[in-house]
């Protein structure tokens, strides 16, 4: 009988390596964090170690004594790579891989990775190859070595070894052509976008940051079937359903991609038009993981990636999400939020209090209504039912008896 041998895939070992340039600052927070994106990525954390310097070498990324203990800490691990919590500039990179002599990478070729595996839809991929692209071109000087490693594992996935020997100029016309799609898929979107503002619904913009929940809040709100995990970026690519509520009033749900702490540039470049979701929306719907210890953190980067992308004076609703994990219970504090609601989506509590506070909300551009309408206008109550509420409906003598919430615009229908 022969026997059975089992293999299991051999996981790249990578050391965490962070600088600390202040007391108090969220390094620690930071490169935590670092060790989550690396599992995800598939990789296994075998030691992790953090500077405390004023600044970043402008060489190395660590002082050359770290250099040194770095170097033992990979004998001593087996350790088959480093990765650096913040992006890394081509003299860094190459000098790292010398001094190292071993595969050299930073937080935004993670992130990155973790797109590329993620993104499912045409565009997601474009924009993951995009800002991929745009990371490497800027990097060729640094990556002359390190090609040779690039042969497998985390960190490169996308464009892959042969795209990335490709020459500057030959890079440059991939960006361009790459480019020009997205223009055309973001050309389809606008069109999208401008059939949705002529039906006169009304959008809300699911933000927050990664693994807070957005994907669950959407699926047991409207049975979207969206990919839900307990990992960072485990939905990449936007989805949007139809929300009916009391009332038959209707409002389009967009999730958005996760933010993280230090999103890198070429990605914020790239997904620009996905996260124009939100610039677009009429509310925002802020998921905040409640029982993270680094919630307020988490929302800082929240509001801040926001503003970056110019998006203010929206009415903000925040959910503070996974109530059923939260040990100490604390008052609930977004002093940016126009409300706050407590909820575990998973458990489906909280979500009738916001589809009312949403019902409520979406009344506050209408105006309540009483009016006979007569037979021969009884068209009229097709465009209130298609964008107001109507609460009555009473077919009399004279006419047909409405009470309804009427959107402002449409008020001059009914006299």
């Amino acid at each position: 009988m022969a026997e059975t041998i089992e293999t299991e895939e051999l996981k790249e070992r990578v050391i965490l390596i962070g600088v600390s340039r202040q007391d108090g600052d969220d390094t620690q927070d930071s490169v935590a964090e670092l060790a989550e994106l690396v599992q995800t990525a598939g990789a296994l954390v075998a030691g992790t170690l953090i500077q405390n310097r004023e600044q970043i070498h402008p060489g190395t990324y660590v002082g050359t004594g770290k250099v040194a203990e770095i170097k033992e800490l990979i004998e001593q691990t087996g350790a088959t790579g480093i990765v650096c919590d913040d992006e890394l500039t081509p003299a860094q990179l190459k000098n790292l891989e010398e001094l190292l002599d071993t595969k050299v990478m930073d937080r935004t070729l993670i992130i990155l990775d973790i797109f590329a595996a993620r993104a499912t839809t045409s565009e997601g991929k474009i924009q993951v190859e995009l800002a991929q692209l745009k990371y490497r071109l800027s990097r060729l000087t640094g990556l002359g070595r390190s090609m040779s490693r690039l042969g497998g594992g985390i960190g490169t996935r996308g464009p892959g070894e042969k795209k990335l020997e490709m020459d500057r100029r030959l890079i440059k016309d991939r960006i361009a052509m790459l480019g020009g799609e997205l223009k055309e898929v973001q050309r389809h979107r606008e069109i999208t976008r401008a059939k949705r503002e002529k039906n006169q619904m009304p959008v809300a913009a699911i933000v927050g940051y990664t693994n807070a929940g957005k994907s669950t809040l959407l699926n047991h709100l409207t049975g979207a079937g969206v990919l839900e995990e307990d990992k960072l970026f485990a939905t990449l690519d936007p989805t949007t359903r139809i929300l009916t509520l009391q009332g038959q009033q209707e409002i389009l749900l967009t999730d958005t991609v996760g933010f993280i702490r230090k999103l890198p540039h070429h990605l914020i470049e790239a997904f620009k038009s996905t996260l124009e979701q939100a610039k677009y929306a009429d509310y925002i719907i802020h998921v905040v993981d409640a029982s993270n210890p680094q919630r307020e953190k988490q929302m800082h980067i929240v509001y801040d990636t926001l503003y970056q992308l110019d998006i203010r004076e929206k009415t903000i609703i925040t959910l503070f999400n996974k109530q059923d994990k939260v040990t100490e219970k604390e008052p609930l504090r977004d002093f940016k939020a126009d409300y706050t609601i407590g909820i575990a989506a998973a458990r489906d509590e909280g979500l009738e209090e916001l589809k009312e506070l949403l019902g409520q909300v979406l009344r506050e551009n209408k105006t309540l209504v009483e009016a006979v309408v007569s037979y021969q206008d009884a068209g009229i109550l097709q465009q209130v039912r298609r964008h107001g509420e109507l609460l009555e409906e009473e077919y009399r003598e004279d006419g047909i008896y409405i009470r309804a919430y009427v959107p402002n615009q449409y008020r001059h229908l009914i006299s």
